[in-house]
């Protein structure tokens, strides 16, 4: 058997997989191996992937927006393994070229970036949004532009209001005692799936798993790094979805 069919085999052990919601399963496909974005769902929507019944959700939630003249774009949507991979790669290489060291450059990158099997846009219930009707600003992901006279303003005050109605919560708060990664106002999750499916990922051998990967910074994935950025940057987020 091969070591990462072991890793996987073991992170399986304890886990009820029937208390993980069915994702639309392509044949022989691993539910763990979804969880951590290597697997091969069945998506929907037009221009963004989402699980189905997320996708119905977000288009009630979109239509029901722009009748109050917001359009809710999704700028960033499923993300597979290897997609986050590039991301955190590009993000790697970028930092290093200015000098920081690696412990650095990770503390640098989780800022607002997941590591490669640990995003929650790897389950396809996950959105970055803004508000389509209005013209996007340069870098359209920042949180000034969601505040005061930023762009995105009425689009943050609908959510508030709206989402939750939809199952949509936001996973990144502002509250002052959070910690991992930043406020994130664009970043929503549609909570009747993510909820299970965070429950069961906690049960995961996730260290092991990142370590197999080889991810270029995986040498300051110790022990001491992984139980922080699991519970600071995994499970510090709003309690509505833990």
């Amino acid at each position: 058997m091969k070591r990462r069919d072991f890793i996987i085999k073991t992170s399986l052990s304890g886990i009820a997989i029937t208390a993980i919601p069915q994702f639309t399963l392509s044949q022989n496909t691993n539910p763990i191996e979804l969880l951590i974005g290597k697997g091969n769902p069945k998506l929907f929507g037009s221009a963004y992937k989402l699980q189905e019944d997320a996708h119905f959700a977000f288009q009630k939630m979109k239509k029901a927006a722009l009748k109050d003249n917001i359009l809710i774009q999704i700028v960033s949507s499923y993300r597979n393994f290897e997609h986050q991979k590039r991301i955190w790669e590009r993000k790697y290489k970028r930092y290093s070229s200015q000098g920081l060291s690696g412990e650095k450059i990770i503390k640098k990158i989780i800022e607002y970036s997941t590591i490669p099997g640990t995003s929650r846009h790897h389950w396809g219930t996950d959105i970055d949004i803004i508000d389509g009707h209005v013209h996007p600003p340069k870098n359209v992901l920042r949180a000034d532009h969601f505040h005061r006279d930023g762009a995105f303003i009425y689009l943050r005050q609908w959510m508030e209001e709206h989402a939750s109605t939809y199952g949509f919560h936001l996973v990144y708060t502002n509250q002052s005692n959070r910690k991992g990664f930043k406020y994130e106002p664009w970043h929503y999750s549609y909570k009747p799936l993510s909820k299970p499916y965070l429950f069961s990922y906690k049960k995961l051998n996730i260290k092991d798993i990142l370590l197999q990967e080889k991810l270029i910074g995986s040498a300051f994935f110790n022990e001491a790094f992984m139980d922080m950025y699991l519970k600071e940057n995994i499970l510090d987020i709003n309690p509505e979805l833990l």
